[in-house]
This record gives structure tokens, C-alpha cells and sequence, in this order.
């Protein structure tokens, strides 16, 4: 037997006014349609097809090989969307979920506890509902004594004591597959919007005397779809609370939930602190016992145990354990800091090993290098990496000293324990333990600053 999932993704989303395509809108840094296949993945279904027609070619390269996709040419309403599957998965004995690719907030345990209730009850369909406080412009449930469903009335149709029932349809189902194509054989458009509709599977299910179930989500949110700009603001506000509630419930302290952004595929270990301003973005992942912010932006970043971030943007980097950043340091892809290394005010590092014990404090630029163990690089030091066509490497070895306002102008190697003068630019290699100076020679003139002054106060006259 097997578990079929089905993604509506199809409709443009005009009410969007966007030249994206509805379901790849992003809510929490992954796209809509992305959050609903992660789902059917967790669950383990055993085939995942996605339903696309306005902006096929974009959909399928955002979900790639993860799912089968179906094109359905025309939008005449999901019952036709679903119908499009029909020669790859008529023959299928098993159960069937159907999704749309607009509900991010669905959560696995609810789809997984719909598909054991439909399974439970051998049920024809079971239709996931919710319960709301204002149910007016959606579908409501209409049940009978046994409390099986008797139908779905959409609120255009509802009399006045429908209009009262606050048990509305998520549009999320699961079918019997065998019986789910049969009946999608028998549906027609003959209805007000002109649409073969899903719904209508349902009704023409009951009329043969099939058992159609109601499962209740614990959470009205999940069943919202997401239809225009509004209702994108407040999915991402949804979730964002749910993720911050997960990581505090983890262990993790935040000073204020409502002034951080995390982004769903992020890990953060037990105590620690997450401070206001702070944004962690796509697969970042932070160790236990950290400090991160205030105003810290993470992207693709690994963040080890017991470090200390404020106040910097980082991506696609690496930070060793019990390291400081910051405040106001910049670390670009390809940054790698080892063991206690201490980043400080406006230092920026690209495509940099910085070794254990190291420090750039403060006002440099390290790019294109390996620094060694326990390295002191000075105030306004800068590795001169590119000269125009391609980028150079700078070599510094452990225990050296590069002093302030250095320049090494790469390829150049600086030896263990080298010792490299303030103000120096370096063009050859420093051997271990040597000295290195290249300045030019200081030479006083006395008393011509008055000479250059009166000169000045002359050409002003």
C-alpha cells in the first residue's frame, strides 16, 4: 500500500501582484511550496507529485529532482489539477493526501495524525478542518449525529444556522486512491465558478454511501492559505513565532522573541542568548553557551560552543569555539576562524583561515589567507590580494606579529614568529623569526612648516 502525496502549485496568484509565482514566495526563508514538500519528505511518502502550470519552469527548478511534477495546462479548479495525475497514480493502492502549495504553516504531526485517522476509520476521505472564530468567507463542515461529514458548504450557500458553524475545510484531504479516481471521473463544472472542483469528490463519495471523516487540526493557523501580501505577512509572522517558541522551549534565552528573525532550517544549541536585532538566515547553526547580538545577521554560518557575536554580518563561514566578533566586524564567504580567535571592530575577512588564539582587533582587511596560531595582526593591517586580474595568498606562520598599518602585498609569506613594523609594505617574504621594515626614511626639515604656511597664506591673497 502506498502514501501519495499531491501539491496543488499551479495558479498564479493574482492577488499577489507579483511577477513571482504565488508559491514560491518565501515565509521564513523557504519558499511556500518548499515548506510543503518538506513535509510530505518527512512524513516518507512514497511518491511526491507537484502540480504546476504559471511558472512551471520555476517551480520545477526550485524543487528539482524531489518530486514528480505534473503540467496542468489550463486552471479549470482542483479537481481538475488533481485529475492531471491520473495516469501515473490511478493504479495505485494506497492513501492519498492532497495539499496546496499556499498552506506553509501545515505541520507533519497533523498530517500524520489526519492520514491515521483516515486509515483508522478506513474512511473514503477525511478532510482535515479547523476551528475558527470568524469562519465567514470560508467553507463550513456540516456533520451528522454520527459526526461524520455530510458536506462542505461554501459560504455563498451556507442558510442561516451554517453561517453559525465555525468548523471550516482547510482544503487538505485524504482519499482513498482507488475511490478518489473514480469519483474524479464523475465531477463537472457545472457550478457557479465554471470549475471542476475537489469538493465535489467529496459530495459525489457520500452520495454512494462512502464514510467521509473530519480531523480537526489542533492549530486554526495551519489551514490558512495564503492568498495576497497580507496573508503572506501574517504566515511568516505565524511561523517565525513558532520557531522562536521551539528553540526557547530547546533551551535557548531570547531577550525579546518579537524583535529576532530565524529562519526554519536553523539550530541553535541550549543556553544560549539570542539578543534583539538579531537575524539567522538559511542552514546556520550555533553551538550552546553563545551570545549572539545584538543586530547580528548569520547566513549559512556554523557557530561552535561559547562565542560571543554582536553587532556583524556573517555568511557562509565558520567560527571555532569560545571566539569573539565584533562589534561591527564583516565576514564574507569562505571565512574559517579556529579556537579563540578574537575579530574586532570593522575587520572584514574573505576566504580566510585565521588560526587559534589569533586577533585582527581592529580597522583591517585579511583576504585570501592562512594566518597561524596565536598571530597578533595590527590596526589598519591589510593583505593586498588582488592586483587587477587575479587574487593572491597571503602565508602568515604562528606566533607572528604584523604590526599596524602593514601592507602585505600577496603572494607574500610571513614566517613563524616574524615580527613585520607599523607601516611597512611588504612585497618579499619574512623568514621565520626575522625582522621585517619597509618604510621610507623619516627626514626632518626645521622650522618649514612656517615656510609652508606663510607660502599657503600668500597664494590666498
Amino acid at each position: 500500500m502506498s502514501l501519495i502525496g499531491i501539491v496543488l502549485a499551479a495558479g498564479k496568484g493574482k492577488r499577489m501582484k507579483s511577477k513571482l509565482y504565488k508559491v514560491l514566495h518565501s515565509v521564513c526563508g523557504k519558499s511556500m511550496v518548499d515548506h510543503v514538500l518538506s513535509g510530505l519528505e518527512t512524513l516518507k511518502v512514497d511518491r511526491k507529485v507537484v502540480i504546476v502550470g504559471h511558472g512551471a519552469e520555476a517551480v520545477k527548478e526550485k524543487l528539482g529532482n524531489r518530486a514528480e511534477f505534473v503540467f496542468q495546462a489550463e486552471q479549470l479548479g482542483t479537481g481538475h489539477a488533481v485529475l492531471q495525475t491520473k495516469e501515473l497514480l490511478q493504479s495505485e493502492e494506497g492513501t492519498t493526501i492532497v495539499l496546496c502549495g499556499d498552506t506553509p504553516l501545515i505541520r507533519t504531526e497533523t498530517l500524520a495524525d489526519l492520514i491515521v485517522n483516515h486509515n483508522k476509520l478506513q474512511a473514503a476521505a477525511t478532510i482535515l478542518t479547523a476551528v475558527i472564530d470568524q469562519p465567514f468567507g470560508y467553507g463550513r463542515i456540516v456533520r451528522n449525529e454520527s459526526n461524520e461529514v455530510t458536506a462542505i458548504v461554501e459560504q455563498k450557500d451556507c442558510t442561516s444556522e451554517q453561517a453559525l458553524i465555525h468548523e471550516i475545510n482547510s482544503g487538505i484531504y485524504c482519499f482513498n486512491n482507488k475511490k478518489l479516481f473514480s469519483a474524479l471521473g464523475k465531477i463537472t463544472n457545472e457550478n457557479a465558478q465554471q470549475e471542476y472542483l475537489l469538493t465535489d469528490v467529496i459530495a459525489i463519495l457520500r452520495s454512494e454511501g462512502e464514510l467521509i471523516a473530519g480531523h480537526i487540526a489542533g492549530d486554526f493557523t495551519e489551514a490558512l492559505g495564503v492568498n495576497d501580501r497580507v496573508g503572506l505577512a501574517e504566515a511568516e509572522a505565524a511561523m517565525r513565532k513558532r520557531i522562536n517558541t521551539a528553540h526557547m522551549i530547546n533551551g535557548v534565552t531570547f531577550i525579546n522573541p518579537d524583535n529576532v528573525y530565524i529562519e526554519s532550517d536553523v539550530v541553535i544549541g541550549e543556553d544560549t542568548i539570542i539578543y534583539p536585532g538579531t537575524f539567522l538566515r538559511g542552514n546556520t547553526t550555533i553551538g550552546s553557551d553563545c551570545v549572539i547580538g545584538p543586530d547580528v545577521n548569520l547566513t549559512d554560518t556554523t557557530v561552535e560552543d561559547g562565542v560571543l557575536i554582536k553587532y556583524s554580518v556573517l555568511t557562509q563561514a565558520t567560527i571555532g569555539r569560545d571566539s569573539t566578533i565584533g562589534p561591527f566586524a564583516y565576514l564574507r564567504p569562505g571565512s574559517v576562524l579556529g579556537k579563540g580567535v578574537k575579530i574586532g571592530d570593522f575587520v572584514e575577512i574573505k576566504n580566510a583561515t585565521i588560526g587559534d588564539g589569533s586577533k585582527v582587533s581592529h580597522l583591517s582587511y585579511v583576504g585570501d589567507a592562512t594566518v597561524g596560531l596565536d598571530v597578533n595582526i595590527g590596526c589598519g593591517a591589510i593583505t593586498v590580494n588582488y592586483d587587477g586580474f587575479n587574487k593572491h595568498k597571503t602565508l602568515i606562520g604562528d606566533g607572528a606579529f604584523v604590526g599596524s598599518n602593514v601592507n602585505l602585498i600577496a603572494p607574500v609569506q610571513i614566517g613563524d614568529g616574524a615580527y613585520v613594523v607599523a607601516g611597512s609594505t611588504i612585497t618579499q617574504d619574512v623568514p621565520s623569526n626575522d625582522l621585517a621594515i619597509a618604510r621610507e626614511r623619516q627626514s626632518n626639515k626645521p622650522g618649514y612648516a612656517q615656510v609652508l604656511r606663510e607660502k599657503l597664506n600668500e597664494k590666498k591673497k
